[in-house]
């Protein structure tokens, strides 16, 4: 469980990190995803998924 929680940590730092270093490159990156189809982002999300995946089950096995 703490290990959940440090992950969920380790998230909001880096998300953090990157709002408060550059704010105006995650705006334009924000309307760059606004106006890309929902197709393409759930491919995206899913390709992600799978890395993340991947990477942690290499870590932990």
């Amino acid at each position: 469980m703490s290990e959940i929680i440090t992950a969920i940590g380790l998230v909001f730092f880096v998300e953090g990190l990157l709002l408060a270093i550059f704010p105006s490159r995650v705006k334009n990156m924000l309307e760059l995803i606004k106006n890309t189809s929902t197709n393409t982002l759930r491919t995206f999300g899913v390709t992600f998924l799978i890395i993340g995946f991947l990477i942690i089950w290499y870590i932990k096995s």
